[in-house]
């Protein structure tokens, strides 16, 4: 039985676009800037590294944003909750294009030391968080309840530009014009977000509002105590991310590894975000699919197993038993990496279809009045749980192995979602056609 007659073809569904232009520019704006974003991310690690040849001190730029970003997406929800979305929306983002803008003029004025790539990282991070919990509270008062799965779906399709186009443009452009010009571009290109957000409409929460502070707080929290499916969406998202989070050893990995240096690691930073724009565009039937907790719990399990094969695979590309590495791609470790691309596309697709299904989840189980500052803790969730991610990742990298995180990470991820799964039944048996928090 299907959610909804939807569409009759497997490629994604267009609807959402057609029927509602606030969205399709909302849409268009946030993907041209989060590849921006997404070059960004991967020239600050470069950069780092270069800098440090520190596996630990790269991971670090996601541990320090990570108190800013559970503080900025709690307090951002509560905004969303009780203002007009679109302003803070519209607030969040001048932040974030002004933080952006900082770390560009300290690569230009040649700052060699690490505090101010963390702290305007860190800012940016937070101001992203609520930006994102604003955008997301919006969607459902742009769409159809029947069309939200789809503009999910389109959600991750834009995600899977970001992350694809983003960091393969950063690994050629430090390589070739170095990390300033980087930076600049990203500075241009996070502009078009303003567009998608100051043609929105004003949006005010509906029905009963509360005021930003420990009275807010505790009425969200309430109702997330009597919310068992949203909290297990939220539950087993941050197992995956805790533990399934190995870019921050792709700089190490393009070094000493597999080799090719930026290069290979912007090749694999984007094969994840390839197999979630893949995905995307073969999700024309997800408003079919009925039972969204089996689905989410299958595909994060299928994620567990491809981050575990990634790390078999720098298992047996340390041994150098090809040929020895270097940093130019002419002499990387090709089969290796070919199969560690292979292995992250399938985590991308993975996580894409466990996000359609925990975002659809939120957007329809969630009365609106709540929708901010449950919103706010999903975001913190999405975007700080690869933050704990690199932080494990650093930790067990800097006593073992670089193999060694992946493994038992996926492992692990792979074990948990099945226990949680089978002691589950409430989340196992979760009906999109009577969707209950």
């Amino acid at each position: 039985m299907s959610v909804s007659a939807g569409t009759r073809t497997h490629l994604v569904d267009l609807t959402p676009l057609k029927q509602s232009p606030a969205f399709a520019r909302l849409w268009a704006g946030n993907t041209i800037a989060g590849i921006g974003s997404q070059m960004t991310v991967v020239a600050v690690g470069l950069h780092i590294f270069d800098m440090t040849s520190s596996t630990f001190a790269v991971a670090m730029v996601g541990t320090v944003a990570l108190l800013p970003m559970v503080f900025a997406g709690l307090y951002g929800g509560m905004l969303a909750d009780a203002f007009d979305r679109r302003k803070v929306a519209l607030a969040s983002a001048i932040v974030a294009w002004l933080s952006t803008a900082a770390i560009a003029g300290s690569a230009w004025l040649s700052v060699d030391v690490l505090w101010p790539y963390y702290l305007f990282t860190a800012l940016n991070a937070a101001a992203a968080t609520v930006m994102g919990t604003s955008r997301n509270a919006i969607l459902p008062r742009l769409l159809p309840r029947e069309l939200l799965p789809a503009a999910s779906a389109l959600t991750g399709m834009s995600m899977g530009l970001m992350i694809t186009v983003g960091p393969a443009l950063a690994g050629v452009l430090v390589a070739g014009v170095g990390f300033t010009w980087t930076y600049t571009i990203d500075v241009v290109l996070f502009t078009a977000a303003f567009l998608g957000i100051f043609t929105l409409p004003a949006i005010v929460p509906e029905g009963e509002r509360h005021k930003p502070g420990l009275d807010s707080v505790r009425s969200g929290l309430a109702f997330l105590r009597t919310a068992p499916n949203i909290r297990m969406s939220f539950i087993v998202d941050i197992i995956a991310m805790t533990f399934g989070r190995p870019h921050a050893l792709f700089p190490a990995v393009g070094a000493l590894i597999i080799g090719g240096g930026p290069v290979a690691v912007g090749l694999l930073t984007a094969s994840g975000a390839l197999g979630t724009m893949v995905s995307s565009l073969f999700s024309g039937r997800v408003g079919q699919v009925r039972w969204h907790g089996r689905a989410i719990g299958w595909a994060i399990a299928a994620y567990g197993a491809c981050v575990l094969g990634f790390g078999v695979v720098l298992a047996v590309a340390n041994t150098g038993w090809i040929h020895p590495i270097t940093e130019s791609m002419d002499a990387a470790n090709l089969p290796a990496l070919i199969l560690a691309c292979l292995l992250l596309a399938g985590s991308g697709a993975a996580d894409n279809v466990s996000s359609i299904f925990r975002t659809t989840m939120m957007q329809t189980a969630v009365p609106d009045n709540m929708r901010g500052r449950l919103q706010g803790i999903f975001t913190v969730v999405v975007t700080g749980g690869p933050r704990v991610g690199d932080f494990y990742i650093g930790v067990v990298a800097a006593f073992a192995a670089l193999w060694i995180a992946p493994v038992l990470g996926g492992a692990l991820i792979v074990a948990l979602i099945a226990l949680l799964m089978r002691f589950n039944a409430g989340f196992r048996h979760y009906d999109a056609l009577n969707p209950t928090p």
